[in-house]
């Protein structure tokens, strides 16, 4: 009966590394090339009051409030997706993270109420433009 348990145990344990390598891999396909990352960082203040007003706005779709909800729940985890000690995906995933949730986000709300709700300068909106793929005219 005990040898039953350590099997179930072992195939979940081997699942969670799948998935959890999985994730890796996406994370590295999708994340932002170049200078798209670079201008994540350098937003970052203005990219999250933008996703706190976006949040707080009603005429925000519902789904759009609870991805940034969910993003704002795994930025405040202690534990990473990536651990630190992994070459470049270890620092910058939760900018990937934060690039890809807002992209997703700001595609629903669309250009003029990403626009709306800007807290920045023109020229940072057009590295949001660049970052999320939006047009910037």
């Amino acid at each position: 009966m005990t040898g039953s348990w350590w099997g179930v145990l072992i195939g979940i344990a081997v699942a969670l590394v799948l998935v959890w390598l999985l994730l890796l891999v996406a994370l590295a396909v999708a994340r932002p090339r170049g200078q798209a990352l670079r201008e994540a960082v350098r937003l970052l203040p203005d990219l999250v009051r933008l996703s706190w007003r976006l949040g707080a706005d009603r005429a925000t779709p519902r789904g759009a409030r609870i991805m940034l909800g969910l993003l704002g729940l795994y930025l405040a985890m202690p534990i990473d997706l990536v651990p630190d000690f992994i070459p470049v995906l270890g620092y910058a995933d939760d900018v990937i993270v934060v690039t890809l949730v807002l992209r997703w986000v700001i595609r629903r709300v669309g250009r003029d109420g990403a626009r709306a709700h800007w807290p920045g300068t023109d020229d940072g909106f057009r590295a949001l433009c660049r970052v999320t793929g939006l047009p910037s005219e």
